[in-house]
């Protein structure tokens, strides 16, 4: 099995609010979609970010406009008037998340 980073497949966007790093991540297609569903899990995310996210990963679906809603819980240091972190309102997250590699069904 092959594998892509999600830069390949979706879109990504995040902010915060306090200690807490939302990331929306859109899939190009329904097919990319489908893909992510599946493959993006909190446990692989918590996995990827390591150390930087301490608490809970949360994942909502959103089928209709091929997205998920994801959220980092205790991931900015305490938010962005407490933490040291050069990125403390969490707007590089979206690209680090996308650097995260997936299986992809092999083509051919």
């Amino acid at each position: 099995m092959a594998t892509k980073q999600l830069r390949e497949l979706a879109y990504a966007r995040s902010g915060d609010k306090g200690d807490v790093c939302n990331i929306g991540l859109l899939a190009f297609d329904e097919k990319a979609y489908e893909l992510i569903r599946r493959e993006v899990t909190p446990e692989r995310i918590k996995a990827h970010f390591g150390d930087m996210v301490k608490g809970a990963v949360e994942i909502y679906p959103l089928p209709k406009v091929h997205a998920l809603e994801i959220v980092l819980r205790n991931a900015l240091g305490g938010g962005a008037t407490r933490t040291l972190l050069f990125d403390q309102t969490g707007k590089s997250m979206s690209t680090a998340l996308l650097r995260m590699e997936i299986p992809v069904p092999d083509e051919g």
